[in-house]
């Protein structure tokens, strides 16, 4: 249904001998000189030799040829190219009779190209830090070793395998390698490597670095500003065959023609281009009969000394850093609602049409506010299958959309990121907290936190609220929570607050009373959300309280405690609870939503937690209202982004450079002693 960036070096002779080089191209590629070629099986080749330095992806863009086509017909290329190794690159429509290779020496040939050729990548030093296998991740809040690694397209055990001891946990600021993405191009499928900013590296000299404009850099890496392009950030590389072997910028060499004048020694040429004699020596085989006077050498010279470069390309390119992506205000907001309305299962239909009632309550006071809104609403199947998704994602409505807000299963958002990308259209995932479309698309955003998130951050909260207090868990109930508990009580430890922990199956009745602490405020943290170990502990407290009045007890706990029906226990011991989501039911606004709701649909909201109706009504007023205020390049203002919400606090944040926004929103929620509930924004 539808409802309506270098600075320029003095260097005379460098620049008349690339003079005289860039005329001695010139002159050679009105010759016809082509490849040698043989037949394979009835296949037509060229027969090609590699150079020292070069990689596959230089030898694809110079046959007119996808890397994947050379591995193809070379079995082994993949583990990485030798000077000299006999490639076989098969003649196609694009590449038959190209000029491709002058009939002087490898190592001349490979120096003489146009300006618009590929430049091979070569150097005759280390490079400071080689990026061809694997390179560094710094550890940031909230992160676990197996989002990294689907972050990265890699494997929690080859984590594991090149960080020796990361599988007793990982740290804040702590450095991983990760093994370099290896990919070859396939049809719809994105190719790039990732790349950790250097020391002294610019987004200019990145964009060098791998012969790309500093444009490409920034349309890879959505989120990348000055704030972000960092030391040590990772960034990704896009348009990029993963095998080639590239060296940092200030480390890539190109070889220029010296013409040796009379008087001059091997050690005086070294010293004016800065290079080493047997670099020299190694490039030109025929000095083992003695340098003579008019000899042409090839001498292997920093490129940056040798290409026409200027400190206003690297103002122009570090520029964009601080750019803004022009807004595109959106006169008529065509939102598409995309969900499995007709699943059945346990349910599930009637809260995602609760959800889509509350979203319809948003739209309607977006409306009275004066926004235009088209809202195209569709049924897309259910579970893996994705064929009606697919299908409607074919028509005009679908593409002209500026947001679309849905999918349930891993399957539909699958799809729906991928056409997001493909279209450039913003995407918002309202349920799922686990799916991993998020870490690699800069146009998503993930309402629901993830766990892990929700934990670190508690546990933080946690830590600020009572580290000067009595703290006692109580073990029990089962394992529900070990992930929060253990994170907590790691984050305790190393900051030297003491803690003391109970079994109550079989020592609470018997030792509590010996934990609580007289001096101070004695905060009680179950290790489980489960009910029955909740009632079991406020029995036994209620006994301390009746048996000695003079302890000043409270608890702390977890999302699942707003399901059960112990609010007055929760003021007795003046309770508090973490949370991604809370609605305050002593709240006017959540009173009025809820008659409004009734009003509407004649009904209550269904007793779920969280509430789907107030979800979809939070859900749309957030991005109805990011849309209209900011327009299709909202996310660049996300944090501007307040409105009254109702039951979640959005607080989005990306998790790298490349991918799209999660929600980090949390929070502390206190059931005071005098009946009130005080629900705190603690997700900054």
């Amino acid at each position: 249904m539808k409802l309506k960036m270098h600075n320029r070096v003095n260097l005379s002779k460098i620049f008349s001998f690339v003079l005289f080089l860039h005329i001695s191209f010139l002159s050679l590629s009105a010759q016809d000189l082509n490849y040698k070629t043989v037949e394979v099986n009835g296949q037509t080749y060229y027969e090609y030799n590699v150079q020292s330095g070069e990689g596959l992806y230089a030898i694809s863009r110079t046959f007119s040829v996808s890397v994947a086509e050379i591995l193809r017909h070379n079995p082994g290329a993949e583990r990485g190219l030798q000077n000299g190794q006999r490639l076989l690159i098969p003649v196609t429509g694009e590449n038959k009779g190209r000029n491709s290779a002058s009939p002087l020496n490898a190592n001349t040939s490979q120096s003489l190209q146009s300006p618009q050729s590929p430049r091979p990548f070569r150097s005759s030093q280390s490079p400071a830090q080689d990026q061809n296998t694997t390179f560094q991740h710094t550890v940031v809040v909230g992160e676990t070793v197996f989002g990294i690694a689907r972050m990265y397209h890699t494997t929690v055990d080859e984590i594991f395998r090149l960080n020796p001891g990361t599988r007793e946990g990982i740290n804040e600021g702590q450095v991983l390698t990760i093994p370099q993405r290896r990919v070859i191009s396939k049809e719809k499928e994105e190719n790039y490597r990732y790349h950790t900013i250097l020391p002294k590296e610019t987004l200019y000299s990145v964009s060098r670095t791998y012969s790309l404009k500093p444009e490409d850099v920034m349309r890879a890496n959505p989120g990348l500003s000055v704030e972000t392009f960092q030391i040590g950030k990772t960034i990704r590389i896009p348009f990029f065959e993963s095998y080639e072997v590239i060296l940092p910028y200030e480390e890539q060499t190109t070889n220029i023609i010296h013409k040796v004048g009379r008087g001059e020694t091997l050690y005086s040429i070294a010293r004016q281009y800065n290079v080493q004699v047997q670099e020299i020596q190694r490039l030109n085989p025929m000095l083992e009969g003695g340098l003579k006077s008019n000899m042409e050498l090839l001498v292997p010279v920093k490129r940056s000394l040798v290409e026409d470069d200027s400190r206003s390309d690297m103002s122009e390119a570090n520029r964009l850093l601080s750019q803004p992506v022009p807004s595109q205000r959106v006169n008529v907001m065509n939102v598409g609602l995309l969900l499995p309305f007709l699943d059945e299962t346990k349910g599930a239909h009637l809260r995602i049409q609760e959800y889509y009632e509350g979203f319809l309550l948003a739209v309607e006071k977006m409306r009275n506010n004066g926004a235009n809104i088209e809202l195209f609403v569709f049924d897309i199947g259910k579970g893996e299958d994705t064929r009606k998704l697919q299908s409607l994602l074919g028509t005009m409505e679908m593409q002209s959309l500026n947001l679309i807000i849905g999918g349930v299963s891993d399957a539909q958002i699958k799809v729906l990121s991928d056409f997001s990308k493909s279209h450039n259209i913003k995407y918002v995932v309202p349920f799922s907290q686990s799916n991993g479309e998020v870490l690699n698309n800069g146009n998503m955003f993930q309402v629901n936190p993830m766990q892990h998130l929700t934990y670190t951050k508690a546990s933080s909260v946690f830590l600020q609220t009572f580290r000067n207090t009595n703290i006692i868990f109580i073990q029990g109930g089962g394992n529900d929570k070990n992930e929060f508990v253990s994170l907590l009580q790691n984050d305790l430890r190393k900051n030297n607050v003491r803690y003391e922990t109970l079994n109550a199956a079989t020592t609470l009745d018997s030792t509590i009373f010996t934990l609580l602490n007289r001096n101070k405020e004695n905060v009680i943290v179950p290790t489980s959300g489960d009910a029955g170990l909740l009632r079991q502990i406020l029995d036994e407290l209620k006994k301390v309280q009746e048996s000695d009045s003079g302890f000043s007890v409270r608890l702390f706990g977890y999302p699942d405690w707003q399901a059960y029906n112990l609010k007055e226990d929760y003021s007795l011991f003046d309770t508090y609870i973490f949370s991604p989501f809370f609605a305050n039911e002593q709240s006017r606004d959540v009173e009025a939503f809820k008659t409004s709701f009734r009003k509407w649909y004649d009904r209550d909201l269904l007793e779920t937690f969280p509430s789907y109706g107030i979800w979809g009504y939070d859900t749309g007023l957030f991005f109805l209202t990011a849309l209209q205020r900011y327009g299709n390049n909202f996310e660049q203002n996300i944090e501007g982004v307040n409105v009254n919400s109702l039951q979640f606090p959005f607080y989005f944040e990306r998790p790298n450079n490349w991918g799209g926004f999660i929600n980090s929103g949390l929070y502390l929620i206190h059931y005071s002693t005098d009946g009130r509930i005080i629900k705190t924004d603690k997700s900054r």
